[in-house]
């Protein structure tokens, strides 16, 4: 028989058999559907967690203290002391790949306006920290490196900041508010930035002169960290590098010792999170891929529910001239007729599943064409390999004792 007339016999016995053929593809639409929402979902997030670094700059590389042992008791970074202001100049002066820097001391603190008053964190830093940020002003004006130099209690305030102590619209450009009593002047209000993948309040910050949170708020010397950017993306792991051996040379760090600082890269933290992402992608989709498995012994079990039912008909074809390869092939392209159309269906569902997560769970969602290959493919091989062998006991009945079957 030729293949076109197999496939005319295949089709005729899925359509007779409508509801128990939809029934079996039931696993198949469920494990192809499930499939690509989990990994639209995984994409999604992976490509949220890019943006949502890249937009906090994405050549930016942070200097920290690092963990160090005092006196045979091992230290946590937080407590340390080891960057000073003589570290982020010879930064400064001797790095050949960084475009910007700036100090950087961080504190918390109550920031209050007449009668309103909000919890918030302080950033000292330079005027390139914007640079290095990747934020612009939505009015006013950054303070200056004479300002700095002068520790001029000054200030430029986030949105949520704003919104909090100032409720009545004030403009706040110009005004004074203290934090933690100590006064600042307003110069300047950050552009909206929103909260981050991570749930942070981007614009729920206070940025000072890091000379003037170093003196009048904090009452410290030494750093919190070093900011700084890369002159190109693709140059930031090179330029962690020259940092690290030019620390190494500041702090004068032999060989053997280990850093007490660490320098990143937000690649490194892109990297971490789209790992942790893809990890957990793919705990969902194997979790999801059970399905197809169902599927699978699904459509192996109504193929042998197919041959039982139909041993007369493949009897009655093999007394005339058909071939066990024909018979073979007949019931073989039945399984995979109806894995493959179970994909078509659990694609579109799997789709519409993916619309209804992005809209109404507000979840970051992409879906990769390689999702939809890759179930199609799946589909194809799960037709193949639960089909064959009941198609294989089909093509290998006696004609005889097929005819007399009741």
């Amino acid at each position: 028989m030729r293949l076109l007339n197999l496939f005319k016999i295949a089709t005729k016995a899925i359509i007779l058999n409508k509801t128990r053929t939809l029934l079996t593809m039931l696993g198949i639409i469920i494990g192809v559907a499930s499939v690509i929402a989990m990994l639209a979902i995984g994409e999604g997030s992976k490509e949220s967690i890019r943006t949502t670094i890249s937009s906090m700059g994405s050549n930016m590389i942070t200097i920290k203290a690092g963990a160090d042992t005092r006196g045979g008791v091992r230290q946590e970074a937080s407590v340390m002391e080891s960057l000073t202001l003589s570290d982020y100049k010879a930064i400064k002066a001797q790095s050949t790949l960084l475009s910007y820097s700036t100090p950087v001391v961080e504190g918390k603190g109550q920031v209050i306006n007449g009668s309103s008053n909000w919890p918030s964190s302080i950033y000292g830093v330079n005027p390139e920290y914007l640079n290095i940020k990747v934020v612009d002003l939505q009015s006013g004006s950054m303070f200056t490196d004479a300002e700095v130099q002068t520790a001029s209690k000054v200030a430029v305030i986030g949105q949520t900041v704003v919104d909090n102590i100032f409720p009545d619209g004030q403009d706040p450009v110009g005004q004074m508010i203290r934090f933690n009593n100590i006064p600042f002047k307003v110069i300047g209000v950050l552009e909206e930035k929103g909260e981050n993948t991570f749930g942070q309040d981007q614009d729920d910050v206070v940025i000072a002169p890091y000379t003037t949170v170093q003196k009048r708020i904090l009452a410290i010397d030494h750093l919190n960290q070093i900011m700084s950017s890369a002159i190109s993306e693709e140059e930031a792991p090179n330029a962690v590098l020259e940092v690290s051996k030019i620390l190494r040379e500041q702090h004068k760090l032999t060989d053997s010792d280990t850093d007490d600082f660490t320098v990143r890269s937000m690649e490194e933290l892109i990297s971490t999170f789209s790992s942790t992402s893809e990890m957990l992608t793919i705990l969902l989709v194997a979790v999801a891929s059970i399905s197809l498995l169902i599927g699978g012994i699904g459509i192996m079990n109504i193929m042998y529910v197919s041959v039982k039912e139909r041993t007369k008909e493949i009897g009655l074809r093999m007394a005339v001239g058909g071939k066990g390869s024909d018979i073979l092939m007949q019931f073989l392209i039945e399984a995979i007729l109806i894995s493959i159309t179970g994909g078509v269906l659990g694609v579109i569902l799997g789709l519409g599943a993916t619309v209804f997560i992005e809209k109404f769970l507000n979840w970051p969602t992409s879906v990769a064409m390689y999702s939809i290959v890759i179930s199609f493919a799946v589909c194809a091989v799960t037709g193949i390999f639960f089909g064959w062998y009941p198609a294989r006991k089909a093509s290998a009945l006696d004609p005889i004792t097929a005819l007399r079957y009741e």
